[in-house]
């Protein structure tokens, strides 16, 4: 499985500790007021904006607090002033990494990140030295056990997915970007209700890890997460579901 669907899948099962720690609302509601302060703050007229509160929703964020998040964007409250900026390096094994970052202080980012992969056998690169292996795209997953896998692959083509992947445990759609919100709701309307969604960045290859490569790949990947000031990492690393049950026992 490559990297961005393994790691999306490590994160969801994960999540509800997460938002315990409130990692994951600070990272939605800057997501929030960035998308109002770039696009407005009618999500109608804003697709990042409407994203970032379905992907809020989604985590159970109360209404108050996502609207609170859209009026700083838009500069009714008063906030903080985010910048958005993306980093680009290497992994254990090779492996290109891709970081996203909002942030109030960019050299006190830049600082952690350089420190988080030189601590877990990575680097920081130059701009540009990666982003060429990703592409944009839509990503919709579901459980095998869950789908039929004739209704999925027929309604998502007919949709307009750009193709159905198959791992051990899931099924990956993968559409456009522009097309994500459309297939998902198509769909869903048709009784699939997908493991989780989102767009986010595909890697076109990916690089195979085992033993203690993968090992330091995920601690690379969860330290880079645990970061406030980051808010997504791709990575296109691939390790097998049977290296990831030995990692985890």
């Amino acid at each position: 499985m490559s990297g961005h669907s393994k790691w999306s899948t490590i994160k969801h099962r994960k999540g509800a500790a997460d938002a315990r720690r409130g990692k994951i609302f600070t990272k939605l509601i800057k997501e929030v007021t960035i998308s109002a302060r770039m696009g407005g703050g009618d999500p109608n007229g804003n697709p990042r904006l409407r994203s970032a509160i379905l992907a809020a929703k989604a985590e159970n964020m109360p209404k108050e607090n996502i609207e609170r998040a859209i009026k700083k964007g838009t500069g009714e409250l008063p906030g903080v002033t985010y910048e958005e900026a993306t980093f680009e390096g290497y992994g254990p094994g090779g492996v290109a990494v891709l970081v996203e970052i909002l942030s109030d202080n960019r050299k006190r980012t830049v600082a952690d990140i350089r420190h988080i992969f030189s601590k877990n056998a990575g680097n920081l690169g130059e701009s540009g030295c990666v982003s060429w292996m990703f592409d944009k795209k839509g990503l919709i997953v579901y459980e095998k056990a869950k789908v039929d896998e004739e209704k999925l692959l027929n309604l998502a083509l007919e949709a307009g997915a750009q193709d159905v992947r198959e791992t051990d445990k899931e099924y990956e759609v993968i559409t456009e970007a522009a097309a994500f919100e459309q297939i998902k709701k198509q769909l869903e309307e048709a009784q699939l209700i997908p493991a989780y969604a989102e767009i986010g960045m595909v890697p076109q290859s990916t690089v195979r890890l085992m033993g203690k490569e993968a090992q330091q790949m995920l601690r690379l990947m969860e330290s880079l997460e645990d970061s406030d000031d980051i808010q997504h990492v791709y990575a296109n690393f691939d390790i097998s579901d049977e290296e990831m049950e030995q990692l985890s026992a």
